[in-house]
């Protein structure tokens, strides 16, 4: 098997991949799309920072206040470079892409002309979005009027794009959508919706929270307005989330929440704002978090992105093909490791999900059960859930081989 990493040299890089479980079994983590696991190089961060630098950012001319600024700016730095960000200012620190995309969302919504959306506009998205790119979309339609429209699934797992041009129209102010589907693994033609929302003059939001921990990522070659992902999913804390925006939206758009550090003046009357990426970070923002996913991106990028991308494809093209010796084993979205991410989601003949789940953990098989925020690809499939098995940068074919193992199991422990 060809484009795989050292994975014996980085798994011990990883503490928790040692762990045995239940009964002597060796841990065998494939739930990577939820959470990664996290090296002892973030782990270390965060602890230096805890135990020598730890203070309030931007507010203090003290050592450590000093310290902490430098580390949590410097991870901005660091960030902005990972994802060929023109400049550092355009990357904004939330909790996570939920809270990004959320932002999005409500600066839309309290714009002024050009980019307000009102009863008159259209918001675009598609059948395959995680809920936290349909739910801000529909508060927004509810609170606003506007019409929210989406793009459909075909049978294996794509975005149903034949009528692109009815679904983005004249009307509509902005398309949202993932690059990679974190239930099916599909990886989304960015190319064709984005060239049509320009053509309508439609802003581009993108949810970037299983492509960026998984490939080369580059926002400019990208062309959306707006990218959100998320740390913990790219071997980074959990509490830390990106959204990246072009300089002049994040300009001329309004704040989403209000605070100390948001601001320039305060009077009682009325207040200015400060200069992005600080209007949009209100209060005390999750510097440990942002000092871990600096941490998390010097690592990934030591590695390589497209070491990383390419033993994922190596890994997933295995994982199809032992999984399609599986009996009554049904992938749900593509079945070849082309175009698509290193989220395998499947159901096991007439087993409910969660008692496949159960039987493959009490083997030391940890995957992910359930509609995985993503409960419209189970309607439009009509399945109440499925299992979904993820790979990472550490994941091994033997792991493959212990999952299909296991499925066996499943299928003999319910006859």
């Amino acid at each position: 098997m060809t484009g795989l990493l050292d994975t014996e040299a980085i798994r011990k890089d990883f503490p928790v991949l040692d762990r045995v479980i239940h009964d002597g079994k060796k841990l065998v983590y494939l739930d990577n799309a939820a959470t990664s696991q996290k090296p002892r190089q973030v782990l270390d961060a965060l602890n230096d920072y805890y135990e020598r630098h730890n203070a309030n950012v931007h507010r203090g001319v003290h050592v450590l206040a000093e310290e902490a600024t430098a580390l949590y700016e410097g991870a901005r730095d660091k960030v902005a470079a990972f994802v060929n960000a023109p400049s550092r200012d355009e990357v904004i620190f939330t909790k996570n892409a939920s809270e990004s995309l959320n932002l999005v969302a409500n600066m839309l919504g309290w714009a002024d002309e050009p980019y307000r959306v009102d009863e008159n506009t259209e918001i675009v998205i598609t059948e395959m979005e995680h809920h936290s790119n349909i739910v801000p979309w529909q508060l927004l339609a509810q609170r606003t009027g506007a019409k929210l429209k989406w793009f459909g699934l075909t049978d294996d797992g794509r975005l149903d794009l034949s009528n692109v041009d009815e679904v983005i129209t004249e009307r509509t102010k902005v398309v949202s959508f993932t690059l990679v589907s974190n239930i099916m693994g599909t990886v989304n033609p960015v190319e064709e919706i984005v060239r049509r929302a320009q053509e309508v003059g439609a802003l581009v939001v993108v949810d970037a929270s299983q492509a960026v921990p998984h490939m080369p990522f580059d926002v400019q070659a990208i062309q959306a307005d707006f990218v959100a992902f998320t740390g913990h999913k790219m071997c980074g804390p959990t509490g830390i989330g990106v959204l990246w925006g072009r300089q002049e939206l994040l300009e001329d758009l309004p704040p989403f929440l209000g605070g100390g550090e948001m601001i320039e003046t305060v009077s009682m009357s009325s207040s200015t704002y400060a200069p992005a990426p600080h209007k949009f970070e209100a209060g005390t923002p999750p510097i440990a978090q942002a000092v871990g996913l600096g941490a998390a991106v010097d690592y990934l990028s030591a590695i390589g992105m497209d070491r990383i991308a390419a033993h994922e494809h190596a890994i997933t093209e295995y994982a199809v093909n032992r999984l399609a010796e599986v009996p009554d084993l049904r992938i749900i979205g593509p079945t070849t490791a082309e175009d698509r991410g290193a989220a395998i989601s499947f159901v096991l003949g007439d087993i409910h999900p969660h008692d496949v789940g159960q039987v493959l953990d009490e083997q030391g098989i940890a995957v992910r059960v359930g509609h995985h925020c993503a409960r419209p690809v189970c309607l439009r499939y009509g399945i109440p859930a499925t299992t979904r098995a993820s790979f990472y940068l550490y994941s091994t074919p033997a792991e493959v081989d212990a999952l299909v193992e296991g499925l066996e199991h499943v299928r003999n422990f319910f006859g």
